[in-house]
């Protein structure tokens, strides 16, 4: 069973859709070669954390960016390194505000979030369930 797949992302606008694409696709390759039970709500979740990890790292971090895809039975982690050392945190709810609203979106559509300072940098964790419920393919 594919365990894990990571890949550094280049630092030209077209990161976010082979991000988007690899998470994609290794999901997909879970389920068709391992029979693992992906659904599409987690599938598409998994994307969209990529982006919104993605696109903070690529804004509040200079250098590169490294993603990692963890999957397990009934989870996938989503674990993005950038070298900002700096813990970010999500904002109180103000639905007048205009962004940033990245972390409040991933906290809320994971099961887990972590936040680990590095020596360089920081990784940033987030667990997504991969099925909705028992049945659901």
């Amino acid at each position: 069973m594919p365990g894990a797949a990571g890949f550094t992302l280049a630092e030209d606008g077209g990161c976010l859709a082979d991000a988007r694409h690899c998470a994609a696709a290794f999901l997909d390759q879970a389920r068709a070669d391992h029979r693992v039970r992906v659904s599409a709500r987690a599938r598409d979740l998994t994307q969209l954390v990529i982006s919104e990890l993605v696109t903070d790292a690529r804004k509040y971090a200079p250098g590169p960016v490294l993603v990692e895809l963890r999957l397990s039975v009934r989870a996938v982690d989503v674990v993005v390194w950038d070298s900002e050392p700096t813990v970010p945190s999500a904002r109180r709810a103000d639905p007048g505000r205009i962004g940033p609203h990245g972390l409040e979106i991933v906290q809320a559509v994971t099961e887990e979030l972590f936040v680990e300072q590095e020596p360089a940098g920081k990784r940033i964790t987030a667990r997504i369930t991969l099925d909705d419920a028992p049945g659901v393919p």
